[in-house]
């Protein structure tokens, strides 16, 4: 008989328990729907209440004309500014570019004159050479008595000239008939001429 009534006494507990959890399952099932069925009425009359309530946000200032001026004037000032300096550099560039072009064209000239002088002197050594060579072949076709009274006449540093781009046996033959004490001068002048001259 204890155990018939202590197993009695569980099944009530189990039944109170799935009763409780019924109850609740309801009420939350009836809340849910009643918090539908306002909203749906609302948005129906025109009204939207919001299900969670949150505290009302402050509405950004307006900025009024004065405010904005100030701001709007600083941003035009500026504006010129770098309008100013755009125009400015581009000016500039353009110099630099007339001014390139014009140093460009003078290096060109000085290239091309450069050229022609280079070209001129080459004319002058080869007609001064050529010249020399002429005076050399005259004087060494010409007596050696008679060019030795020429070459005494000479200043000795432009006769050894002569004398050292001469035949040897004409050059000797000249400077023997030359006064000794000039021959002498003549002769040092030409060797310190070779002594100075590269020996490789």
């Amino acid at each position: 008989m204890k155990r018939r009534r202590s197993g009695g006494v569980a099944n009530r507990g189990s039944i109170a328990f799935l009763v409780a959890l019924l109850i609740a399952s309801a009420a939350v099932r009836i809340g849910t729907s009643a918090n539908s069925a306002l909203a749906e009425v609302d948005l129906a009359n025109g009204f939207a209440l919001p299900l969670s309530v949150q505290p009302p946000q402050a509405k950004p200032k307006e900025l009024e004309s004065g405010d904005i001026k100030p701001l709007l004037d600083a941003i035009r000032a500026r504006e010129e500014q770098v309008t100013k300096r755009e125009s400015a550099l581009a000016a500039r560039s353009k110099a630099l570019d007339v001014a390139q072009t014009e140093v460009e064209r003078r290096l060109a000239a000085l290239q091309t004159a450069e050229e022609r002088l280079r070209g001129t002197l080459a004319i002058a050594q080869t007609a001064a050479e050529d010249d020399l060579s002429r005076l050399t072949t005259v004087y060494e076709n010409m007596k050696p008595k008679d060019a030795s009274a020429l070459f005494e006449a000479m200043e000795p540093g432009f006769a050894a000239g002569f004398l050292g781009r001469m035949d040897p046996t004409v050059a000797a033959k000249i400077l023997a008939g030359l006064d000794p004490q000039v021959a002498y001068s003549i002769s040092a002048i030409v060797a310190g001429r070779n002594a100075k001259a590269p020996k490789n």
